[in-house]
């Protein structure tokens, strides 16, 4: 029963672990302009959200996206085999150098990375301080009653369980958000595992392909943490630790925290649009909070692929950010979306 259970769950997101599915319509013969786009399972959800209602209102576009992860969607965008790629990590100026048709970096929405834990026994909001959380990640923390854990968590009766860390198995920009993070809190991380889309992680770590598949394996390991976008574990349930942000305050990770520390960090926000806020400024700002990007060709040889694809990216940077809050993702600041219009208007 608890196995169907989890496998509905998961396609209601329309997401397997380690399966690539396509999002939207089905490409059929006589629709107009069919699109392929390939990339991170981060904002996934939601860009299915933005695909069923976009080719229902426009019939003549079919819209088919993968959910690969980061790293597989900018390899495929490279070689030129989608029209939009989608990852959680910017691409760096080497990648950049290898686009062919150059390329347009596109915030699309914003999310917030979650520590999602399976502690079924333990009722109440779990804290973890930056040190703390860290510590779990380089494995020097290894059972849930360790004293450090206990005294931040007083009235929690935490149980002498092993903790066991889940990460991804695929090149991940989640991963990347997440080891960035800890690579701005952790000297002992800098000077370990680094920021990256794949990294070492300590010998206990189980691994998962994708956002779901991270969450998945949570949902059925006890005493199990791990790293995932908000909106799947807020889907199967998985309690959520608060974290201690680097105003010194424990945060609920919840969508408004996160819209908290977008508003604080707007400013640094660069006009290449390329940022990235590893801690950001704030009282309430939650601590751990990623853009992710849609890439687009600079040029596209299809001129009538190349209008389509400027006209559905415009309309998710327009009437496409009114889902995003329902959804658990944040929508774009205003000046950051006009950014991004002037940016995807540019597009030949």
């Amino acid at each position: 029963m608890a196995m169907r259970w989890l496998l509905a769950a998961m396609a209601a997101f329309g997401l397997m672990g380690g399966v690539s599915t396509a999002f939207g319509q089905t490409l059929v013969e006589g629709v107009g302009v069919a699109l392929q786009g390939a990339g991170a399972t981060f904002p996934a959800p939601l860009y299915r959200k933005w695909i069923d209602i976009y080719t229902r209102m426009n019939p003549n576009v079919a819209i088919d996206y993968q959910a690969v992860g980061s790293g597989e969607g900018i390899k495929r965008f490279l070689a030129g085999v989608v029209d939009f790629g989608a990852s959680d990590a910017a691409m760096s100026d080497e990648q950049i150098s290898q686009a062919k048709a150059g390329v347009k970096l596109i915030p699309a929405t914003a999310g917030i990375v979650v520590l999602a834990y399976n502690l079924p026994d333990v009722k109440g909001a779990l804290k973890l301080s930056r040190e703390v959380y860290a510590d779990i990640f380089l494995g020097k923390i290894r059972v849930w009653n360790d004293p450090r854990i206990q005294a931040l968590n007083p009235d929690l009766k935490l149980p002498r369980q092993t903790i066991t860390l889940v990460a991804r198995l695929d090149s991940s920009g989640t991963t990347y958000a997440m080891t960035n993070h800890l690579n701005a809190i952790s000297e002992e991380w800098r000077k370990g595992p680094g920021v990256g889309k794949l990294v070492d992680w300590p010998g206990n770590t189980m691994m998962a392909s994708g956002n779901e598949g991270v969450a998945a394996r949570i949902k059925r390991s006890w005493g199990a943490i791990g790293y995932v976008e908000y909106g799947f574990a807020k889907h199967l349930g998985l309690p959520m630790a608060y974290l201690e942000n680097k105003a010194g305050r424990f945060v609920e990770p919840a969508p408004e925290s996160g819209q908290a520390a977008i508003a604080a960090n707007v400013d640094l926000i660069p006009g290449n649009l390329r940022v990235f806020l590893p801690d950001p400024e704030g009282e309430d700002a939650y601590p751990i909070v990623t853009f992710t990007w849609l890439l687009l060709h600079e040029r596209y040889e299809d001129s009538r692929k190349g209008a389509a694809v400027k006209r559905f990216v415009d309309w998710t940077l327009t009437d496409g950010q009114g889902y995003s809050a329902d959804m658990g993702y944040i929508p774009l600041p205003d000046a950051v979306a006009t950014t991004a219009r002037v940016a995807v208007n540019a597009v030949q």
